[in-house]
């Protein structure tokens, strides 16, 4: 009997470990993932135009700047299919390892890159290049650093665990926007033009380093083995996901549209805007680097509250109360104190945005069977990112051109977004309140 129970006691502990280290891969490899894609939205708020499209006017640069920031989100969708069809035959793990690394290669680069006073158009060539290869790359992260959670995760809990992939997303950013701070406080502005906007990318190869560390220790889930092992991977699991699943893929594009559209805004475009209106970048990295920080708690407690209260209503409530939020938010930004940006934006990041962020990973990874999985989230999620958060910026640019200066526009944008991210919502297959409701 005492040897029974030494035995059952090492195994779970065993467990206990593979779950933590499957957690940490989750939020170290997928921090370091955005970090590398990241540093790319805040450069080109801060440094791109002046050192790839020189001798344009502030307007025409900072569009062409945010365009090839929106080339990597253009390119996530392949990305998501090629993954989400190796992902689904071979494997989560491999994926996310080959991502990794491929990501901090490209990021790498772009740390020593010519500028276009030193090389003319093939410096933008090669940041174009560098920019697809990033998109790629985070194509296939998601899907599987999600999935790879959620599937160790214990059926009540998937939210909580998913919820460490999305929290990520807000590391990396907080990593990102702080090594900008940092070299900033410590450089001069020149100097900061000259070279010191490289230093992050190139910092990108320590990163990946401890990330695949990590990483190379986790297994796939057991639900993902056994099928393999009883050979019923699919065949052609995207074409399968399309043709068998279009509800899946519908709700996860149409979720996929208000929120990282909010997040680009706050994240990138809003930085160039302050910038240009009120000449300001050092408050606007500051609350940014603030409101990262704090989503690292924030997302995993709507994680938690989703496994509890279903994920439909918040996310619902949340899309609703961003289309009424953005007027106020940009009359703000035009004649608010700056030093009051930090507690602001809590409200539209760290609630409204975290709100529909934090379950994502779960709630997406329901709408699909197992075998078709990777497949169905990495085709919804990128796809609907590139209808939102990749032409955020580009089209926040023009939209206030647009509006004679004036970001009517752009609040008008947000508000059918956060319309077609509440349909999707309510279409959504939600567990956790169908298992609520059964209870009951």
């Amino acid at each position: 009997m005492a040897t029974l129970l030494q035995s059952g006691t090492v195994q779970l502990g065993e467990t206990l470990r593979a779950k933590r280290r499957v957690l940490s891969s989750a939020f170290v490899g997928t921090t370091i993932e955005w970090y590398d894609f990241y540093l790319y939205g805040t450069a080109s708020a801060l440094v791109f135009g002046k050192q790839f499209f020189p001798g344009v006017s502030p307007v025409v640069g900072i569009l062409a700047s945010f365009a090839t920031y929106a080339v990597g989100f253009i390119a996530r969708p392949l990305g998501g299919v090629i993954s989400g069809h190796l992902g689904d035959r071979i494997g989560r793990k491999a994926l996310l390892v080959w991502s990794l690394l491929i990501m901090g290669a490209s990021s790498f680069f772009i740390g020593l890159l010519p500028n276009y006073s030193a090389i003319g158009l093939l410096a933008v060539v090669g940041l174009v290049t560098l920019r697809l290869i990033q998109g790629l790359s985070a194509g296939a992260e998601w899907g599987g650093s999600a999935l790879l959670s959620v599937e160790h995760a214990p059926p009540a809990r998937r939210g909580l665990f998913g919820s460490f992939t999305q929290v990520g997303s807000a590391a990396g950013m907080l990593l990102a926007t702080a090594t900008f701070a940092v070299i900033q406080g410590v450089l001069t502005s020149e100097q900061f033009q000259a070279f010191g906007w490289r230093i992050p990318f190139l910092l990108s190869g320590v990163l990946v380093a401890i990330g695949l560390w990590i990483r190379l220790g986790v297994k796939d889930a057991e639900e993902f083995t056994e099928l393999r092992e009883k050979e019923r991977v699919a065949e052609h699991p995207v074409r399968r996901a399309l043709r068998e699943h279009p509800r899946g893929i519908f709700v996860t594009i149409g979720l996929r549209l208000v929120q990282p559209a909010l997040y680009s805004l706050l994240t990138v475009y809003m930085l160039g805007y302050l910038k240009t209106r009120r000449g300001d970048t050092g408050e606007a990295l500051t609350a940014v680097l603030i409101v990262s920080a704090v989503g690292l708690i924030s997302g995993p407690f709507w994680g938690w509250l989703s496994d509890r209260i279903g994920r439909r209503g918040m996310a619902v409530a949340s899309a609703i109360s961003i289309a009424v939020f953005i007027w106020p938010f940009f009359w703000f930004l035009d004649h608010g104190s700056l030093a009051l940006l930090p507690i602001v934006l809590l409200l539209p990041m760290n609630v409204l945005h975290d709100a529909i962020y934090g379950p994502q990973a779960a709630w997406f990874a329901e709408q699909f069977p197992v075998d078709l999985r990777y497949s169905g989230v990495s085709f919804g999620y990128q796809a609907g990112t590139v209808l939102s958060g990749g032409i955020t910026p580009f089209v926040a640019a023009a939209l206030l051109e647009a509006g004679g200066g004036q970001p009517w526009l752009i609040c008008g944008f947000f508000v059918l977004l956060a319309a077609l991210s509440t349909v999707a919502a309510l279409a959504a297959k939600d567990p956790v309140r169908t298992a609520r409701k059964e209870l009951q």
